[in-house]
């Protein structure tokens, strides 16, 4: 049985959308952030970070969301969930997934930080300035590859579109969006539409 270690409103949200894609059984462990459940001496023995995810299946224990977005996709391969290995869907598959952490997400989650997050006079306005700036321009590269196409990587919804999906639906949820991308604007409410997204967000 595949247990998952999971937070509401958190980055754990992506391998639960994706489990609920798959239809496999798991089970869900609710850690609670706010009471400290992710910094018990239990739970840090499974992921030492203090932080959601975890995955565990069997003897694996796995942590960080796009690993285990990528491992899952890879174990149930019927459900076509990720391109062949070493094809060209391949390698687009693998540029999306590590855009959504590296192109999207830095910039979000800096927004958050020093506008929502920390108290206000830890808050640096001049990060949040050239942050924007980032999120904005990162969007439109996934607004611009998405003229066209349904999900990223065209007409097959992979764990690509879960991280991409799940990171710009987080943006959207904190006004980060804007109104210069049509195109992402319409992905995300063809994502919202999906049942696994909905069961996985309720």
């Amino acid at each position: 049985m595949l247990t998952l270690y999971h937070s509401p409103q958190s980055r754990s949200i992506r391998p639960r959308w994706l489990l609920e894609e798959i239809g496999a059984p798991y089970e869900v462990k609710t850690l609670s952030l706010a009471d400290g459940d992710q910094k018990k001496p239990d739970y840090l023995k499974l992921n030492p970070n203090g932080s959601v995810p975890t995955l565990v299946d069997g003897d694996l224990v796995l942590w960080e969301s796009a690993a285990i977005c990528q491992y899952l996709a890879d174990k149930f391969p019927d459900k076509r969930l990720a391109p062949p290995v070493g094809t060209p869907e391949r390698g687009k598959y693998y540029q999306w997934i590590h855009y959504a952490m590296s192109g999207l997400e830095p910039a979000a989650v800096t927004i958050f930080l020093h506008t929502i997050q920390r108290p206000e006079a830890d808050r640096v306005p001049a990060l949040v300035n050239e942050a924007k700036q980032q999120l904005g321009a990162a969007i439109k590269v996934v607004d611009g590859a998405l003229t066209g196409r349904e999900w990223m990587l065209g007409s097959q919804f992979t764990a690509a579109d879960v991280m991409v999906g799940s990171t710009l639906a987080w943006c959207q949820m904190m006004g980060m969006m804007g109104d210069g991308s049509p195109n992402a604007t319409a992905y995300l409410g063809r994502c919202a539409a999906r049942p696994a997204f909905q069961r996985a967000s309720a």
